[in-house]
């Protein structure tokens, strides 16, 4: 099997979730550029001041007073401009410039010389800035997953018109931004996000079996019941089992919280069986712990293991795996809009929180523009409104619109091209078959 240096970051979810379905083609497995061995001391305490900026933030609008206006100081720098009208954003901004500043002095450099131990492998990672300082030390074959639907500028080199980073994006509208940036459109490749293999291959027969249990009226299917025949085959008519919702909190561990008001408003369909909730704390103890007391003190402790679950993994890579195994049993996927926004693209509605920051704001717009998911309602009434979704076929047309209008092969189509002999005649080829509809 042909192989690559990967490279993600240990910082939140995303970029390692990204990384993860390319744990079969990694040289060394999956880097962290962050947290290797083979990173200087002095570059690692960088890489520390880096991360508690980018996980301390997500949770500074609980700090009391100064927390909003910190926030709101920190949203201002992650800023992205609107899409149109479409013109030269290439100017270097505050941020792009820090981070030149800081790979001046090292930042970076310890991974990517550590990838030139076998240069004739091309370096895959899904971080930014390890695509721009390998591009700074002139690392052949750097290729860069782009991990949400729109970026800032500091995704791009101080001068893009002069760097060779490959940059792979999920959406034409990343493609465009990119553009603005000033990357040139032949390092651009519209590929897809990469999701999990193994879900890609049973995201039909999944989203099957999802279908009676989301239409629960069947008002759905009455009215595309040929369109559904012809691209997933038959449908069961009926599935007689609750309505199974995934509830996942963010690496960081943000809007945990929440959880208590979405176990108080689908607490009377938990103790009645209509409906089945999934508390996703990843590798957070603290998280699961705090799942664990609201849970007791709404008194549904007996509802663990039955109607209530909890996953809880002491590594990420056991989280992925376990993760990605829920999902086939998964009905609804609430989240925030992070790198989660997705996975419509497997057939699951998403039900989407509050964003945290820009990215995350183009993220849920562009989740709504193709009518995969909704915004949540008031959670403390989250079986009213999820009931009346299931009964008018919303929650079954959104599943549908993910499926139907998100890319699923971004895995197998970034493999593509970084193995390929010919780049440019697998770019033209991901062109005619890749749907641009969002």
């Amino acid at each position: 099997m042909s192989q690559a240096w990967v490279v993600a970051v240990d910082m939140g979810y995303g970029h390692q979730r990204a990384a993860y379905p390319f744990r079969d083609i990694g040289y060394e497995g999956i880097i962290t550029a962050n947290t290797g061995a083979m990173v200087d001391p002095n570059e690692r305490k960088r890489w520390i001041t880096f991360q508690y900026l980018y996980e301390g933030i997500s949770r500074v609008n609980k700090i009391p007073v100064i927390g909003p206006w910190l926030w709101r100081t920190y949203d201002r720098l992650q800023a992205i401009n609107p899409h149109y009208p479409f013109r030269d954003l290439s100017q270097p901004t505050i941020g792009s410039m820090r981070l030149d500043r800081l790979m001046s002095r090292g930042f970076g450099r310890s991974i990517v010389e550590h990838t030139r131990t076998r240069e004739d492998l091309p370096l895959l990672t899904t971080f930014f800035a390890v695509a721009l300082a390998a591009d700074r030390l002139g690392r052949k074959d750097a290729f860069c997953v782009v991990t949400d639907t729109d970026v800032n500028r500091i995704w791009a080199a101080k001068v893009p018109s002069e760097g060779r980073i490959n940059y792979l994006v999920p959406t034409p509208l990343t493609r465009q931004r990119l553009m603005q940036y000033g990357v040139p459109a032949e390092r651009i490749f519209f590929t897809g996000f990469p999701l999990p293999q193994a879900n890609v291959d049973s995201a039909a027969e999944d989203l099957r079996n999802r279908l009676p249990v989301l239409d629960a009226r069947g008002a759905f299917r009455r009215g595309y019941g040929r369109m559904l025949d012809a691209e997933l085959g038959p449908i069961p008519s009926t599935i007689e089992r609750p309505l199974s919702i995934t509830y996942a909190v963010g690496g960081a561990g943000a809007q945990a919280e929440l959880a208590h008001d979405v176990l108080t408003g689908l607490a009377a369909h938990l103790r009645d069986g209509r409906m089945r909730l999934n508390l996703v704390s990843g590798v957070r103890a603290e998280v699961d712990q705090y799942f664990r007391r609201t849970i007791a003190e709404l008194r549904l402790e007996s509802e663990i293991g039955q109607s209530i679950r909890l996953l809880h993994a002491p590594t990420k890579d056991e989280y992925f795996a376990q993760f990605n195994q829920l999902l086939r049993e998964t009905d609804i996927l609430w989240t925030k809009p992070s790198e989660l926004c997705f996975y419509p693209a497997l057939g699951i509605p998403l039900i989407m929180s509050a964003p945290l920051g820009a990215h995350e704001e183009r993220n849920l717009e562009t989740v709504l523009r193709i009518g995969a998911g909704q915004r949540q309602e008031d959670p403390r009434a989250a079986g009213e409104w999820l009931t009346d979704w299931q009964n008018n076929g919303l929650l079954a047309l959104n599943a549908f619109q993910g499926y139907f209008h998100m890319p699923r092969q971004g895995t197998e189509n970034i493999k593509r091209l970084l193995f390929a002999p010919d780049r440019s005649q697998v770019a033209m080829d991901l062109g005619a078959v890749l749907p641009e509809r969002f």
